[in-house]
């Protein structure tokens, strides 16, 4: 059986518990996360007996080659993916079908729910996002992929900054060399925060220049084939402020702590308090303005989610952020993140980008071109 197979008899056995006869699904990464489809515009309705792809003729040999096991129905030019999908839920003789909310319109719900008088439509929310955080060993080995990317493209632009290249001439370089390595781009657009924009935890990068202050965060990521990473350092440029250095401290400690703690069974809350608490301890905790980490895979932000107020314990094969930050209006700031894998019997840290203070010091910036 193929893993997507087992993914699908995983998501019928949640269906069984919850009562719905079928459940469409219609967000993409879901769809591609039980099919192997890797296009667009495509919903997935399972059954206890059956898996149906609607789509449209653009992909009919892509899906032949993706997922040749799924039962396809192609739908015309004319006829509405919606009014498709309730066509396949009426022959499939559903009578109660999960739909997912989270991700349909109301409009389209409603729109569902005039084609289907005669079934019963049940919003959920989470059903296939709860399979998608624990990752398999090819999932895994997909996000260190993702990883070394980052880190190589990363690797490269450190080494050539340029006091004169501006925050969006860093992120695009970044995008380039991840291109060149042969991922598919940037994860999400790089935040490059110069001076005190580095206090802004999702500041888009502008005009400032490397050079314009003495230090410089940049969080970015890579998208392999299918899977992603994320991560973020601080680079310092000049002469250090002595306050930058404190702070860049009591972060590492806090990073360091929440990684200590991570193993199969604590409270997610838990791993977010124990980095929190190191911050507090420092008097920065109200500068800490963000939860600690989330899980990536398919999407850059999907669950786990590392906050205080999840009491849900960790699983081995789960992969998470820890990016604990301290912001500073109007000085800087500084964030640092490693993405980790929950294994059995503790974590390991996926990221091998260098983190000690001394690693973040640059110290001659490639001279200016002439």
């Amino acid at each position: 059986m193929s893993r997507h197979a087992q993914r699908r008899d995983k998501l019928r056995q949640l269906l069984k518990k919850r009562g719905p006869d079928a459940i469409l699904v219609t967000d993409e990464c879901n769809v591609t996360y039980l099919t192997g489809f890797t296009g667009d515009s495509s919903y997935l309705l399972l059954s206890h007996n059956e898996a149906i792809v609607v789509s449209d003729a653009r992909y009919t040999t892509q899906l032949e080659e993706e997922c040749p096991d799924l039962t396809r129905v192609i739908r015309s030019p004319s006829t509405g993916i919606m009014a498709a999908a309730a066509e396949a839920v009426i022959s499939a003789r559903v009578s109660h079908l999960a739909v997912e909310s989270h991700h349909l319109s109301v409009a389209n719900f409603q729109m569902l729910e005039s084609e289907l008088e005669r079934v019963e439509c049940l919003p959920t929310t989470g059903l296939v996002e709860t399979l998608r955080e624990i990752k398999d060993k090819q999932e895994v080995a997909e996000i260190r992929d993702a990883i070394a990317l980052a880190e190589r493209a990363f690797a490269v632009v450190r080494a050539g900054l340029r006091p004169e290249q501006t925050e969006k001439e860093v992120a695009d370089a970044l995008e380039y060399q991840i291109r060149l390595f042969g991922g598919r781009g940037t994860s999400f657009t790089p935040i490059v925060g110069v001076g005190d924009r580095s206090a802004l935890p999702h500041y888009r990068p502008g005009e400032l220049r490397v050079g314009d202050a003495g230090f410089v965060l940049i969080d970015w990521g890579a998208q392999g084939p299918l899977y992603v990473s994320d991560l973020t350092r601080v680079i310092v440029t000049g002469k250090a402020p002595a306050r930058l250095k404190k702070i860049y401290q009591v972060v590492l400690e806090a990073n360091r702590k929440a990684i200590s703690v991570i193993r199969p069974g604590v409270l997610m809350g838990d791993v977010d308090r124990a980095a929190r608490g190191v911050i507090e301890a420092h008097g920065y905790g109200k500068k800490f303005s963000h939860s600690l980490g989330h899980g990536i895979g398919l999407q850059v932000h999907e669950g786990p989610w590392l906050r205080s107020n999840v009491e849900r314990p960790l699983k081995a094969g789960m992969v998470a952020t820890v990016e604990p930050g301290i912001y500073l209006p109007g000085f800087g700031g500084v964030r640092i993140e490693d993405d980790v894998l929950v294994t059995r019997d503790g974590c390991q840290v996926l990221s091998t980008v260098p983190k000690e203070w001394s690693d973040c010091q640059i110290h001659a910036l490639g001279a200016a071109a002439s």
